[in-house]
């Protein structure tokens, strides 16, 4: 019996305090165990963004083991072979980044900095509810692909789409 590959996803952007964890978490949760989600920063900022962490308790999603983490180590000895990497943040998508196992397929799904907003409480609140409604979305379409039945080139395509969506 054959069962279904796991594909391992990396988020990435600069501080691993907002976007990128966001997208971890709902993958993970999105994924329904046919994807493995994790996420790191270019220069991260050593903790999770308070508001990150007051949306996944709103939305009632887990925020259990998560934390900001240097993107050094998924490219170590015994790290998870990566097949898919997606930066969501301008920044880290300009950055030369590690050489990756696996040599995964990438794109960039650039989202605002929802950590960086210096609006009230409110303005704050909305714009991580905006940027995790368009990561949900892109996340929807990108676990609806026939990953299996897609060349190489028509899956590229297709990442690169998304991230214009």
């Amino acid at each position: 019996m054959q069962t279904e590959k796991i594909f391992n996803v990396l988020f990435l952007c600069t501080g691993n305090s907002a976007r990128s964890i966001l997208a971890e978490v709902l993958l993970n949760h999105h994924g329904k165990g046919r994807f493995r989600a994790y996420s790191a920063g270019s220069h991260p900022a050593g903790q999770v963004n308070p508001g990150t962490l007051r949306f996944l308790q709103r939305n009632r999603l887990s925020a259990e083991g998560l934390r900001s983490k240097g993107w050094e180590e998924f490219s170590e000895k015994g790290a998870p072979e990566l097949d898919f990497v997606f930066t969501v943040c301008d920044k880290a998508a300009g950055e030369v980044c590690p050489i990756w196992p696996g040599q995964p397929m990438t794109a960039h799904w650039g989202l605002p900095d929802p950590a960086a907003c210096e609006g009230s409480e409110a303005e704050k609140e909305k714009l991580f509810d905006l940027v995790a409604s368009q990561l949900s979305t892109r996340i929807q379409l990108f676990i609806s692909l026939p990953i299996s039945k897609l060349d190489k080139l028509g899956l590229q395509n297709k990442l690169q789409e998304i991230g214009k969506t």
